[in-house]
């Protein structure tokens, strides 16, 4: 049914609900609340706690009275709205401030019901008296259907044109019309699993997870939607893992990467030879292979999908490797070339910021096979890009690509069989979330660094420091070593007085060079051109530029042996996983490196951050912090493409729930063709299928 047919839903509203996702009935019946508020406790007002929230039931003693009051300093008048209640036990006064139109709404001798704090206020001179007051409360007019008082009360993020108290409303009204539709709780989930699990039916959890009639029905219901949306989740990552693995893929017969380990400086450490051979034996399977390498900063995956690429490029086929940003695609093109040169593989670059000649000629090469190693970013998925015999494509930091442009890249073989796939990431995923994220791929783990790297010192320190960090930055550069700056943002945000928003690229660049003028400072932002950033990052890595100032472009990837320093302004506005990104710029060469957070916030989880922080290195256990305090939906900092939007599960909180629904799935058996159809309709219907369902 459209939303259109409720009563109360005009065009303006229809146009609101339809911004927040809700089309139809059972889109408003999805919609689920964010928190809830508990007033079944109600309470007589002689029971009334003073300085905390009540919930009492009251009858209108009086007529309400408006009364218009002159503001402090003349300029105006406000009005006041008084309503006098009582029940059997005594008297309130209750106030509302500038909503002259509740006069007419509360009626002598109706009873309602009220929620909010009770002052205690004093009155009069010398025999002054003291009396409860509640201002402004919640308020609704008792009878047989209550939803803003007396009961657990669900609290929605409304779209524009509602109130809580409107939704609220809508939301019942809703569910009263679909009383009497089977079709609007049809139940997706077999009856075997609800039986075995002791879950309630649909219906009831739809109910109850709006308007539960106790704490226990909440928990029911709740078990059993967070329950439903992971099943169906994981149903379909199962599928599609099948389908990956029926795929047939190019049979590399020739894995021998030893050519390409000879031109190497260093020796693979364990943990990179162990994935090295999961690739291998993935590539000659004749399936597919759709594995992703996952790994702490600097941990060496990288040169992982080099070898990969090698031994693609020795049965004939060409790799290409797609990076999120034009400065890490140029640092894996200069590393390609020359690993790939000396043994016969051209390479070639392919980003948006090529002139056309360079372009033209780098695309002909694709095409006719010349080039058999092909880097780039976004622009290696654009139509005009056209290969001549793509057998493996590796992406890199797969968290920064959607899914569909992991997908795009595969298409480009332009045969029956499907290129290889390999993902790289060196964002440290913990196993819950990693499961939503890659539940379609094979996971490797490098779980070590290569031998001679020393730990980061870290540490935490307010903006009093400045000057001494000034003093640190000259110690480090007069010892010919360089330094990263991060600031959050680019400009000033002007709505904004904390000091936590006072400091940008632009203007700590200019108060940094007056105070430090001997040092070469230069300063990066996401703004720029792309030929602007490359010419900056160049003169970085030349060691040039002494000191980098920059945003968090720099997070992913770059490699700068002779950076020994990284300070974080406004540290309190990264997550955890970011703040160890960062960190994970310095520390490649043999000298000691340090990282140093400034944070002026008193905020109790800063400080746990913080601390966190300056005591371990470990990226999988702050990961694992991470997604605690803040949810998946905001572990990379922002919303990343990919990433399933869940309704109501919580991957932290919810990770028993989740394992009982990876097990229904891997022993889902025994169900009806009716209960067959309902579940590839309700996959079908899920969020996340769209994206998933296309890989």
């Amino acid at each position: 049914m459209h939303i259109t047919k409720l009563s109360g839903v005009g065009t303006k509203r229809a146009d609101a609900l339809a911004a927040a996702g809700i089309t139809t009935v059972a889109d408003l019946l999805n919609y689920f609340p964010r928190d809830y508020d508990d007033r079944s406790h109600v309470k007589t007002i002689a029971e009334l706690t003073p300085d905390a929230v009540n919930t009492l039931r009251g009858i209108v003693a009086r007529e309400p009275e408006n009364a218009d009051l002159r503001r402090k300093g003349g300029s105006g008048f406000f009005t006041i709205t008084k309503v006098i209640i009582k029940d059997h036990t005594g008297t309130l006064e209750l106030t509302w401030f500038n909503q002259p139109y509740l006069k007419k709404y509360f009626k002598k001798g109706s009873e309602y019901i009220f929620t909010g704090k009770v002052k205690l206020l004093t009155f009069g001179g010398g025999s002054a008296e003291t009396r409860m007051q509640i201002q402004s409360p919640d308020y609704e007019q008792a009878g047989d259907v209550e939803l803003s008082g007396g009961r657990i009360v669900p609290l929605y993020t409304p779209p524009k044109q509602y109130t809580q108290k409107t939704f609220r409303a809508l939301i019942h009204q809703a569910l009263e019309i679909s009383n009497e539709n089977p079709e609007a709780f049809f139940e997706f989930l077999p009856a075997k699993i609800r039986k075995k699990l002791d879950l309630c039916g649909r219906k009831e959890a739809v109910k109850n997870i709006h308007f539960p009639v106790s704490d226990d029905w909440f928990m029911a219901a709740r078990r059993r939607l967070v329950f439903e949306e992971l099943f169906f989740m994981q149903l379909t990552l199962s599928s599609m893992k099948g389908v990956i693995a029926a795929q047939p893929g190019f049979p590399f017969f020739n894995t021998d990467y030893t050519p390409f380990l000879k031109e190497l400086p260093f020796t693979l450490t364990h943990g990179q030879s162990n994935v090295l051979h999961d690739i291998a034996d993935d590539i000659r399977s004749g399936s597919r292979m759709n594995r992703l390498i996952q790994g702490d900063v600097g941990s060496g995956k990288t040169v992982v999908a080099m070898a990969a690429a090698y031994i693609a490029m020795t049965n004939g086929y060409q790799a290409a490797i797609m990076a999120p940003t034009d400065v890490l695609a140029n640092q894996h093109y200069i590393a390609c070339t020359q690993f790939f040169q000396p043994l016969g593989f051209e390479t070639v670059l392919l980003t948006g910021a090529l002139g056309a000649k360079a372009r033209r000629e780098a695309l002909a090469k694709i095409h006719d096979g010349r080039a058999s190693m092909i880097v780039g970013t976004h622009a290696l998925i654009q139509p005009s890009v056209i290969y001549h015999h793509l057998g493996l494509c590796i992406t890199d930091e797969q968290h920064r690509f959607g899914v569909n442009q992991r997908l795009t890249l595969t298409q480009k073989g332009g045969n029956s069989k499907t290129p290889h796939t390999l993902v790289m990431t060196a964002t440290p995923i913990p196993r819950t979330l990693g499961l939503i994220l890659y539940g379609d791929l094979d996971i490797s783990i490098i779980d070590e660094l290569p031998p001679g790297r020393q730990e980061i010192k870290t540490y935490c320190v307010d903006s009093s420091y400045r000057p001494r960090l000034h003093e640190f930055i000259r110690k480090e550069t007069t010892q010919a070593r360089q330094v990263y700056i991060i600031c959050p943002a680019i400009e000033e945000n002007l709505e904004s007085t904390s000091k936590s928003e006072l400091q940008n690229v632009l203007n700590y660049t200019q108060e940094l060079s007056t105070g430090l003028p001997e040092i070469k400072i230069a300063y990066l932002h996401g703004k720029m051109k792309s030929a602007e950033k490359e010419s900056i990052m160049s003169a970085f890595k030349g060691g040039e530029t002494q000191v980098l100032v920059s945003t968090t472009v720099i997070e992913v990837g770059v490699h700068v042996e002779n950076a020994t320093l990284m300070i974080i302004e406004n540290a309190e506005r990264f997550g955890l996983s970011q703040l160890h990104q960062l960190r994970g710029r310095v520390g490649r060469g043999a000298a000691q490196s340090y990282c140093v957070m400034i944070t002026d916030s008193k905020n109790t989880q800063t400080k746990s951050r913080m601390k966190a922080m300056t005591q371990t290195t470990d990226g999988f256990k702050l990961a694992e912090l991470d997604l605690e305090q803040r949810g998946a939906g905001d572990f990379f900092g922002t919303r990343q493409h990919g990433l399933p939007s869940f309704t109501i599960a919580n991957l932290y909180r919810d990770m028993d729930i989740l394992k009982e629904a990876q097990d229904a799935v891997q022993k889902l058996s025994g169900i009806t063709q009716e209960e067959k159809a309902a579940i590839k309709q309700r996959i079908k219907e899920v969020t996340y299928s769209a994206e998933l369902a296309c890989m």
